[in-house]
């Protein structure tokens, strides 16, 4: 079964994941033990990331290293730029409207004078 990447990342155990290996590739046995968990639950958690083409596994003599692969991260981060784009059009309107609202309230201050 094919999984979403966003099914991948809702987990937080899988964005952890995400964030050890992101500077460096790491064993499952690495892993694992940064994590309150059994070994076999990270590699479930490895399985999934690796089956959403997350991370990828590469073999180095007798260990398996997992890494970030980043291109499939940036698929996230262009689903996620639509909406960034709407926050900070509606932030620049809010900033506008203040700067309006102050600008108001300052010239009628002065006209009080």
């Amino acid at each position: 079964m094919r999984r979403d990447i966003f099914q991948a990342i809702a987990d937080p155990t899988r964005r952890a994941i995400i964030a050890l290996i992101a500077l460096q590739a790491m064993t499952p046995n690495a892993i694992a033990e940064n994590f309150h968990t059994t070994r076999q639950a990270v590699s479930k958690h490895l399985r999934i990331l690796t089956e959403c083409d997350l991370v990828k596994p590469e073999s180095r003599g007798r260990e398996i290293y997992y890494s970030l692969e980043i291109e499939k991260m940036k698929e996230i981060d262009t689903w996620l730029q639509q909406y960034r784009n709407i926050w900070e059009s509606r932030l620049n309107q809010l900033d506008t409207l203040l700067s309006t609202m102050s600008a108001k309230k300052q010239a009628h201050k002065k006209q009080k004078k």
